[in-house]
């Protein structure tokens, strides 16, 4: 069975170990990227994984290796603090690759 993992602040990913995913608190990009790392190096097991905003800003150059692979998805999460705006431009991108034209506007 293919799981789902969050990366975050540990204010962020408490809610989500709340409804059973697998959580890796990180308090820096560094240890974010370590968590990252793991999840898709060491283990097929993820299909989703959650990043918070913030420390996805930092491992822009490890994320990019994935977002044509089919698994695991990374997806940009807001944070504690409130959206930055990097999952709705990773999403805009996203659409845009799959569709050939920004249909959601600006």
């Amino acid at each position: 069975m293919l799981k789902i993992a969050v990366i975050g602040g540990r204010d962020t990913v408490m809610g989500f170990k709340a409804l059973g995913l697998e959580t890796f608190p990180a308090d820096s990009a560094e240890e974010a990227g370590k968590a990252l790392r793991h999840l898709t190096r060491d283990s097929e097991d993820y299909a989703i994984i959650y990043i918070e905003e913030a420390l996805a800003a930092a491992l822009s150059h490890e994320i990019d290796r994935w977002k044509d692979s089919p698994k695991p998805a990374i997806i940009l999460i807001p944070g504690r603090e409130g959206s930055i705006g990097l999952g709705q431009s990773a999403l805009k991108a996203a659409v845009e690759r799959a569709v050939g034209t920004n249909i959601l506007g600006d």
